[in-house]
């Protein structure tokens, strides 16, 4: 026995969790689970730009994480999720001075920096990577509460490791994340896991980690380019129960094929899900990274 949760009942409870989900009858829907987001009615977006969308050109140096404040205000986004990475000296801390002169620069420019995020593995065997990465964690709920952010986007893992089970790797990574969002808590960040087409492949994987770590301070990170197992608007309509942030891509996958996404489908599914809170776009690819965003949000902008 763990000393979190009795295996048994977390299998019997993950098992009916799976059978509410791929029940396409409605059920699912018709079932308040334990940790779906508590909302006023009706939905509200607020557009942002994950900086993930420049990567190569802040990995090289040839822009700041100030000059994308800049050019989201050229775009009147209303929010950045500034990634981690980008940030001096990552994954240490950056000084305060930094922090503070990126809020300073989002602030009178009209841009909320709605969250950061980080690169983990609670997916790990090694129980000193994992409590390294806890500490990684922990270090940068200090650093998105000093920027004013409100969400820390973490990663669940690679996958299984070679040799154990699927249930072994949630004995410990649930252990991991309930102390992230107890910590995230105390400071006033939301944790917020990305299904990435990793050890979190499907909704149902998502969401029984979510009702696993089981905390208000928990959520998810809906990254509907890394829904490839079933029909992705079906998945993400299973998700959005659980969404404290999204990556709002350009691609999805069905049948093993990467096709433009259906914005169309995309807003219907925020309304009658009532998702209120950022939407942060994220553009993926080769190709200049400032005419791709622009031209995927105005594409966005002619549906919401």
């Amino acid at each position: 026995m763990n000393q979190f949760y009795d295996r048994r009942q977390f299998l019997a409870g993950a098992f009916f969790l799976t059978l509410l989900l791929s029940n396409k009858s409605g059920i699912a829907s018709r079932i308040t689970l334990n940790q779906k987001i508590e909302r006023h009615s009706g939905s509200k977006i607020k557009f942002g730009l994950n900086a993930y969308s420049f990567n190569e050109p802040l990995r090289s140096g040839r822009m700041t994480l100030h000059d994308v404040v800049a050019f989201c205000a050229s775009l009147n986004f209303s929010g950045l999720d500034a990634t981690g990475y980008y940030f001096p000296g990552y994954p240490d801390v950056p000084d305060d001075s930094f922090v503070y002169s990126l809020k300073r620069k989002a602030f009178l420019n009209g841009i909320t920096i709605s969250g950061t995020g980080v690169k983990n593995d609670f997916s790990s065997p090694d129980p000193e990577r994992r409590k390294n990465d806890i500490q990684l964690v922990k270090n940068w709920i200090k650093v998105a509460e000093k920027l004013g952010a409100t969400v820390l986007r973490i990663f669940s893992g690679p996958g299984i490791p070679n040799g154990y089970t699927r249930d072994q790797v949630l004995q410990w990574m649930v252990p991991a994340m309930k102390e992230c969002a107890e910590y995230g808590k105390s400071h006033g960040i939301i944790i917020g896991v990305q299904n990435h087409n990793d050890f979190l492949k499907t909704a149902a994987d998502t969401n029984q980690l979510v009702q696993a770590v089981d905390s208000e301070w928990f959520g998810i990170k809906l990254d509907i380019g890394s829904l490839r197992q079933a029909n992705p608007y079906e998945e993400i309509e299973r998700l959005l129960p659980f969404a404290v942030s999204w990556q709002l891509k350009e691609h999805v996958w069905s049948d093993g094929k990467k096709m433009p996404v259906d914005l169309k489908k995309i807003k219907q599914l925020i309304v009658d899900g009532g998702y209120r809170g950022f939407l942060p776009i994220e553009t993926l690819g080769s190709g200049d990274p400032k005419a791709k965003i622009t031209n995927f949000y105005s594409k966005i902008r002619n549906y919401f």
